[in-house]
């Protein structure tokens, strides 16, 4: 392990974040750029003493629990993080399932008024969401995370008009949640959550086991829907997936041609909002 080279290799990488960037307050002036050593810390979820003496090359060996937190916290490349292992003799396992959304996909979300966007995560955790897509599926944020996960949802929730957010597709969701579960398992065999999801709806769910057994692999892009609205009846859209390949997510687009039906519906839900759907 390089510790001196670890320590340089830690110090720079958090003078160059500012802390706008990973959702902190500035708070006032700074005697340097970038983040404090505690600020780190607290993003990764170890002691101040603890990261200092890292930065100061004085620390024991970080195990990889610590490296990959360290990884999120400053917000590393692929690339720098497999260096950051490398640095402390610690080769990167393959990763788990990423729950960072990158800010060129956040700013899409951000940009996009008369579109509803999802981001999922692999095994299709809710990660982020526009004010559309709440008022057209669901106030995200008034749901506990672990209740975000739309494959959970579908298969496990005991309401059928609530398990998949009033979305009519004929069944199709079911078969390729059960495929694309199937190869996120395999891409992830260490992720826990990933492993204790599978489990949960192998307990939980008699339609999940049976799409188990079968087996299959597969992808889902464009598509039709139907989303009931609870307040605007039927509103006929367009579904597509977009891919973030370096992160393993979705991004979900749902849309309508101008003048459609659906088109309107997401006006007036864009102007109506969450406050008055309630």
């Amino acid at each position: 392990m390089d510790k001196a080279e670890l320590g340089r290799f830690l110090r720079s990488h958090r003078e160059r974040l500012a802390p706008g960037t990973v959702g902190l307050p500035s708070g006032g002036p700074r005697r340097t750029p970038g983040l404090r050593r505690e600020e780190v810390a607290q993003l990764a979820h170890i002691s101040t003493q603890y990261y200092t003496r890292l930065e100061q090359a004085r620390g024991p060996r970080p195990s990889r629990h610590v490296l990959v937190a360290l990884g999120r916290a400053l917000r590393l490349t692929d690339a720098e993080r497999d260096h950051l292992h490398a640095l402390c003799g610690r080769p990167a396992e393959p990763p788990g399932v990423s729950r960072d959304v990158p800010d060129r996909v956040m700013d899409l979300v951000e940009r996009l008024p008369d579109t509803a966007v999802v981001v999922l995560d692999a095994k299709y955790d809710v990660l982020a969401w526009n004010p559309l897509a709440a008022a057209l599926l669901e106030d995200f944020s008034a749901v506990p995370q672990r209740e975000r996960n739309m494959i959970r949802r579908y298969f496990l929730d005991p309401d059928p008009a609530r398990r998949h957010y009033g979305i009519e597709d004929g069944g199709g969701f079911s078969r390729f949640a059960a495929a694309h579960l199937r190869a996120v398992a395999a891409r992830y065999p260490r992720d826990r959550g990933v492993q204790d999801l599978v489990r949960e709806l192998l307990r939980g769910s008699p339609e999940f086991v049976e799409l188990w057994r079968v087996a299959e692999v597969s992808g889902e892009h464009g598509m039709a829907k139907v989303v009931a609205h609870p307040r605007l009846g039927p509103i006929p859209l367009d579904c597509d997936v977009l891919v973030v390949p370096e992160r393993d997510q979705h991004v979900v687009l749902f849309t309508a041609p101008p003048g459609s039906p659906g088109h309107d519906a997401l006006r007036l839900l864009s102007v109506l909002g969450l406050q008055e759907m309630r």
